[in-house]
């Protein structure tokens, strides 16, 4: 439906009826499924422990409930685990921002010696050793030209996979469709108070993916004892953005928690909070940050900030959760 909406004719800020961006499609039933069978299965990791979806929980909104991930070996992951649902309309990924596509930013978990440790090397020999890979491969690639799995297979199927993972009709779609039964009054009231130019929260979390996919310094705090995350700084070298992060869409931001990308907050009333607390507020003194304009101070009262979070709850969808396999190609134990 909302492929059917033109944004330049919208009216308001973050209103109701605005057009999604190009998607990323085009993909087999085959590759998606496989796709699947791989994301849940232990194998891509170098020691058969963890997977994906270790991380990526279906009933965790495709995070892991973790204010900071963990990989092989319980080893700490740097951030928080992002939910990946809706990928197929994203075009940038980690926190930094420093994937442009989904390929290139799985080999990130796939071979850092913090989450699954693997190599390229390793990855091929172990998946081509298992005969139900291989035909499971044979059948999503038919035109290859070789038995041996390769690895721009294995992204695709798993970029497949994610791909498919849409959630765009929650109770608020509904209504912005034009079933106005689909949202309560306080929910309604929620809405308005998130689009209003007081809160301003819609001009960076903009409908209809909730978020505007661009890089924004807030000034999130780092929780008691972490040190201070450049951001988006490091993989760009650019000092303004020192402390950014990737705006993270809001679809099913309700089962998601912990927020930011520490984790520092561990309900949506207290990440909603912190928006209405001034700006930079909770930047240390020692630190020097070009906080994101939009950062201000709109007072919003406790009722207000309470309304806001009816709305949010309002974004969950899962429709097209996907079924977790009652067993992996490998053989190994799910790890979820």
């Amino acid at each position: 439906m909302y492929q059917m909406y033109n944004s330049s004719n919208d009216k308001g800020v973050g209103g109701l009826q605005t057009g999604l961006p190009q998607n990323r499609d085009g993909f087999s039933p085959q590759q998606i499924d496989l796709g699947r069978y791989l994301f849940f299965d232990p194998v891509l990791s170098i020691d058969g422990s963890i997977s994906c979806a270790s991380c990526h929980q279906p009933d965790k909104g495709f995070s892991d409930g973790l204010a900071i991930s963990k990989g092989v070996k319980g080893k700490p992951v740097h951030r928080s685990a992002p939910s990946i649902w809706n990928s197929a309309f994203i075009d940038k990924f980690f926190w930094d921002a420093k994937s442009n596509t989904l390929e290139d930013q799985m080999q990130g978990p796939l071979y850092s010696e913090n989450e699954m440790g693997n190599n390229p090397i390793n990855l091929l020999q172990t998946l081509n050793k298992l005969e139900n890979y291989q035909a499971l491969f044979l059948e999503a690639f038919p035109e290859k030209e070789d038995e041996e799995i390769s690895l721009n297979e294995i992204y695709t199927a798993l970029t497949a996979f994610e791909c498919s993972l849409i959630s765009l009709n929650s109770p608020y779609d509904q209504y912005a469709h034009g079933y106005h039964d689909a949202l309560n009054e306080q929910e309604i009231e929620g809405m308005n108070i998130f689009r209003s130019f007081v809160a301003r929260c819609s001009e960076c979390h903009t409908p209809p993916l909730f978020t505007n996919q661009q890089l924004a310094v807030i000034g999130t705090p780092e929780p008691k004892g972490r040190p201070f995350d450049k951001g988006a700084e490091v993989p760009t070298g650019d000092k303004t953005l020192r402390g950014s992060f990737k705006v993270p869409s809001l679809r099913n931001i309700a089962l998601t928690a912990p927020y930011e990308h520490s984790g520092v907050f561990d309900n949506l009333y207290d990440a909603t909070e912190f928006y209405t607390k001034g700006r930079g507020h909770a930047v240390p003194d020692s630190i020097d940050l070009i906080v994101h304009w939009h950062i201000w101070e709109p007072q919003l009262s406790v009722y207000e900030i309470e309304r806001i979070v009816d709305f949010l709850h309002t974004l969950t969808d899962e429709s097209f959760k996907p079924q977790i396999p009652q067993a992996v190609p490998s053989g190994l134990n799910l790890e979820i």
